[in-house]
């Protein structure tokens, strides 16, 4: 899988080192950005968003990847709490697993706004903002249908067990496809949000159900594995619908390996947890509430060419 370089060689190699500048440090200005794998480009917009905010605002930044492991976000955690940083923007990893970091960092004086994820309990971070999952879902769910003709064979692969997303998608997902008697769910895999993993998963599928006409995912990288091995073996025709709103699925897209993605506007997500960090910082409120979602959008052949970097122009 290619590594995306959205984000500056010089702030990746920070990051992978654990160090920053000295003049990163405390003093009120510091604001620690932490996501999952940077080698999916939707994190890497998660992170690159909230860098260029948080800048354009006046802070310095320590940009981190937990790579969904939940040990090590703690140790990120600690790190962040030594460096006295003035606030935290999270993607998580995992939605009760990371509970006692967010309360760490509360019990440090350092507020948390979590993008992209939430966690299961309010009250400790200070804002939880993301993609309505279900709703945009639902949108995915009703193309592939209407793509399917509202009958076939198809698979569906979730995503990471743990991560509330997975489950929220799926039952979106659901909540459409199962009222049409004539779509037949034939397997139900996870490949844990991973390109190479969807790829084996759907490889092994394939053997299983030579007959699928359609694969619904939880996101982009994992409906691009499925497209890839569909690709390899021949199978042209399957229907595949993904939910992010990448630059790799719009091309998918356009390209016609997949019918259609959902965008998470995952860059107004990250901008708006930095501006509510700034003004929570410098009031000592949001004026939000705890828990904010942003509506997803359909991205098919008609509006693809207008999506760039999970931005979705005018």
């Amino acid at each position: 899988m290619k590594l995306f370089h959205i984000l500056g060689a010089a702030t990746i190699a920070l990051a992978a080192a654990g160090s920053v500048p000295a003049q990163a440090q405390g003093n009120g200005k510091l604001i620690a950005i932490i996501t999952a794998s940077l080698n999916n480009p939707f994190f890497v917009q998660v992170a690159n968003a909230a860098d260029a905010e948080a800048k354009r605002l006046g802070y310095t930044t320590l940009v981190l990847s937990n790579d969904d492991d939940a040990a090590k976000q703690d140790q990120e955690i600690d790190n962040v709490i030594a460096r006295k940083a003035a606030a935290i923007i999270l993607d998580n990893a995992g939605s009760d697993a990371s509970i006692a970091a967010v309360e760490k960092a509360k019990k440090a004086g350092i507020p948390t706004f979590l993008v992209d994820r939430e966690i299961n309990k309010t009250g400790v971070a200070v804002a939880q903002i993301v993609a309505n999952n279900y709703q945009g879902a639902t949108l995915g769910a009703q193309e592939f249908v209407r793509a399917l003709g509202e009958k076939g064979r198809y698979v569906e692969i979730v995503g990471r067990e743990a991560d509330t997303n997975a489950g929220v998608r799926s039952k979106g997902y659901h909540d459409v496809l199962d009222q049409y008697p004539d779509m037949k769910m034939l397997d139900r895999q996870s490949a844990n949000w991973i390109q190479t993993e969807a790829y084996t998963k759907m490889e092994s599928i394939l053997q299983a159900h030579p007959d699928v006409q359609g694969v619904i995912a939880g996101n982009d990288t994992m409906a691009l594995g499925a497209s890839a091995a569909l690709q390899a073996a021949g199978k042209t025709k399957v229907i595949v619908v993904g939910l992010d709103g990448s630059n790799d699925a719009r091309d998918a897209v356009l390209s016609g390996k997949m019918d259609a993605t959902v965008l998470q506007p995952i860059t107004q997500i990250a901008t708006m947890a930095v501006d509510e960090a700034d003004q929570y910082l410098r009031t000592g409120a949001t004026g939000k509430p705890e828990k904010q979602l942003v509506d997803c959008v359909l991205i098919t052949k008609a509006n693809a060419s207008k999506l760039n970097n999970f931005t979705l122009a005018k």
